[in-house]
């Protein structure tokens, strides 16, 4: 049952940062568009490991220290939002993955393949 609950906090969490985060004001997290991919906290919901993905440019470094700068407002309006014993401290991860993604989606749409012609060719082929 614990691990049920952890699950819906960690969804409960993610869609609140999902819904603060764009009203931050911090310049470094402003030149991309970000969005929480996951959130693990841990049991006793004293710790929260939040996974960013940032695309378009940015600087990871400034945008670990843009986060860094803003953990406690997020963390009190999260607190706000949410009927917790406890508010976790909120560490923030880079999470590459979309980005990542996407570059592979480009990638195999960037390859020359035509379908529709080997499989014309083929069906001639079995007659």
């Amino acid at each position: 049952m614990a691990g049920n609950r952890n699950a819906r906090i960690n969804e409960e969490i993610m869609k609140a940062l999902s819904e603060i985060l764009p009203t931050v004001k911090d310049p470094r997290l402003q030149g991309c568009m970000l969005s929480i991919v996951r959130c693990e906290a841990t049991p006793d919901l004293r710790w929260c490991k939040v996974y960013v993905s940032a695309l378009g440019s940015y600087d990871a470094k400034e945008l670990k220290r843009g986060f860094k700068s803003v953990s406690g407002f997020l963390r009190r309006e999260l607190a706000h939002m949410l009927t917790l014993r406890y508010t976790p401290e909120l560490v923030f991860e880079l999470d590459d993955s979309i980005s990542y993604g996407v570059h592979i989606s480009k990638l195999l749409n960037d390859l020359d393949i035509k379908h529709d012609e080997e499989e014309e060719e083929l069906d001639e082929d079995d007659f």
